[in-house]
């Protein structure tokens, strides 16, 4: 019995690290150049990574503050600020106009998806999916997630692909999967 729960502990393992990705499995893992605690919530483990403050400040103009601080729980693609930064000239500027925040709200609302979706368990969606998992996201649009040469790439509903770069950074009231692109919906 010992053998057969050491020999499943192992796979398990082997699962999560065959996504290829820098796992954030650890209590106060770095990113941004910060520890993100499994104790606190997504934005208080956000605004200290120099990495999202794009994000942050998006989730601000927005109004998602408390929501994002709620019981959740919330899986997260969390675009950088680089990813940001890809986006056409003026683009973040505009979003960031008051009168755009129901536009504003739809493009952070796309990142995420209820519940906690773990690395393991985004693997076993993508295997039980022969390929290709299916996500559900809060603004009601759909992600595509499937796993190539070891790493998951996320696809949104134009055809953009993320990459997961740090996935597993867990929080208080939910999961955060760093990506490098920013998703956007129909």
């Amino acid at each position: 019995m010992t053998r057969n729960l050491s020999r499943l502990a192992s796979i398990a393992l082997a699962t999560a690290l065959s996504l290829g990705v820098a796992s954030a499995m650890a209590a106060d893992v770095m990113v941004g150049g910060a520890p993100m605690s499994p104790t606190k919530d997504i934005i208080d483990n956000a605004v200290n990574s120099k990495d999202h403050t794009t994000l942050v400040a998006a989730v601000k103009a927005a109004g998602l503050v408390d929501t994002l601080k709620g019981p959740g729980p919330f899986t997260v693609f969390a675009p950088t600020n680089a990813a940001f930064a890809a986006l056409p000239a003026g683009t973040v500027d505009t979003l960031l106009k008051p009168e755009n925040k129901a536009a504003l709200t739809g493009v952070l609302t796309y990142h995420v998806v209820p519940g906690k979706i773990d690395a393991a368990a985004l693997t076993r969606q993508i295997t039980e999916g022969k390929g290709t998992a299916m996500l559900k996201t809060v603004a009601g649009g759909t992600l595509t997630a499937k796993s190539s040469g070891g790493k998951v790439m996320i696809t949104d509903e134009k055809g953009g692909t993320a990459n997961v770069t740090i996935a597993d950074v867990i929080q208080s009231n939910g999961v955060i999967h760093v990506v490098d692109k920013v998703l956007l919906p129909k």
